[in-house]
């Protein structure tokens, strides 16, 4: 049976998780595209990673799929694509929904305050 620990558990063994420093380091480079899938209410209370679009969990589907007019353009399937959230749960279930829908090359970098504590730009 179908449970969050078992699809967290799965999304987990798909999408690698990076160490925050490994993370700010992609930034630095500016060869990734960082995505924030937290709710809005969340995002303007506590920021973001400088330069991240945001596309909430429940709307990347939509956002990920070329074929709706929802589509967001800078999700394209062979773009490094850094995945931030509260804690790591929620961008590691995004991360193996993208990697379903054939982008090649997601990571999570886990939690927003993790990144902010490891002094990574913030906006």
């Amino acid at each position: 049976m179908k449970t969050s620990s078992s699809e967290l558990e799965a999304a987990n063994k798909i999408v690698p998780r990076i160490d925050v420093k490994i993370g700010i380091e992609k930034h630095k480079k500016g060869t990734s595209l960082f995505v924030d899938v937290r709710d809005g209410l969340e995002v303007k209370e506590t920021g973001t990673i400088q330069g991240a679009i945001h596309i909430p969990r429940g709307f990347i589907e939509f956002a990920a799929d070329s074929q709706t007019k929802f589509h967001n353009k800078a999700l394209q399937k062979d773009a490094d694509i850094v995945l931030v959230c509260g804690a790591g749960g929620m961008a590691a279930l995004t991360g193996k929904t993208l990697v379903e829908m054939g982008y090649k090359r997601v990571s999570n970098v886990g939690g927003f305050s993790d990144w902010k504590d490891a002094g990574g730009p913030t906006e």
